[in-house]
Order: structure tokens, then C-alpha cells, then sequence
């Protein structure tokens, strides 16, 4: 499986991001808001960074930054891992695991086009082996797919 076909599956909407001028308390709001990990970092139309929760804990809350007096560029991680869409799952979890992050930004042809999350690429596994065992007992059983 491909992640071209993890974004297929989710909502158009779901790239949440904020400008590196935002301060981390509204961010924060933000990821309450959408129930999410992090938010990509869109300056002038252009990816510059992300800020994830980890963000959060190690360079804000950690060495004692304000989240209302923090700006997103003080915190956000900057050099960003990327994946394309048609490189496989299993090589974004490979990513994902070896790197220690949770969400991967999706560039084709130097533009944005998603972003995945650990759970994204683990509900794909599951849902794809769930489809393959299901057609395995169907092909036991003989009944027809």
C-alpha cells in the first residue's frame, strides 16, 4: 500500500497549520480543537517547520516558556522529514520508528499535499491485513469475494 492511498482515505480538510508568528497557546488551541498531535507551519505558502506536542514539552514548557509569550518559531522542529506518495506504508513506518517522530509531511513535485500520523499509517496496516485475511478465509471456505 502506498500513502497516496492512506490521504485518498482521509478528509480534504485535514492539514492543519499555523504561521511561525502564532504564538504556541494558540497552537495548542488549535491541536485541542482538532484533537491532533501536531500542526504544520506555513509561512508565505511555503512549509517552514512543524510543532508537535513534543515540541511543546521538550523546548517549551521544559525549560520554562510561556505558552502565550512563545512564538511557534522559537519551538517548532524546522528541519522537516518528509515522504512522498507514492513511497510504500511500510517504508514511512520504517521512517516514522527510526527517526522517533509521529507525523510525516507529504510533498509531490516540491508541493504540499498531507500530512500522516503514525495512526494513519497503523489503521492502514490493519485495514489492509484485515482485507487480506478476509480473503484468505474466503478462499478457504470457497465461498465467493
Amino acid at each position: 500500500m502506498k500513502i497516496r492511498q492512506v490521504l485518498k482515505n482521509k478528509p480534504i480538510d485535514t492539514i492543519y497549520s499555523v504561521t511561525s508568528d502564532t504564538t504556541v497557546y494558540e497552537a495548542l488551541q488549535l491541536m485541542a480543537e482538532k484533537n491532533i498531535g501536531a500542526v504544520l507551519v506555513i509561512d508565505d505558502g511555503q512549509l517552514s517547520g512543524i510543532f508537535s506536542e513534543r515540541d511543546y514539552a521538550r523546548k517549551g514548557i521544559l525549560v520554562g516558556r510561556a505558552s502565550k509569550e512563545t512564538y511557534i518559531n522559537e519551538v517548532m522542529t524546522e528541519k522537516l522529514i518528509t515522504v512522498d506518495p507514492d513511497q510504500h506504508l511500510d517504508e514511512a513506518m520504517l521512517l516514522m520508528s527510526s527517526k522517533h517522530i509521529r507525523h510525516l509531511p507529504v510533498i509531490e513535485a516540491d508541493q504540499l499535499t498531507g500530512i500522516i500520523s503514525i495512526n494513519d499509517v497503523v489503521s492502514a496496516i490493519i485495514r489492509d491485513q484485515k482485507n487480506h485475511i478476509d480473503s484468505l478465509e474466503s478462499y478457504i471456505s470457497g465461498s465467493p469475494f
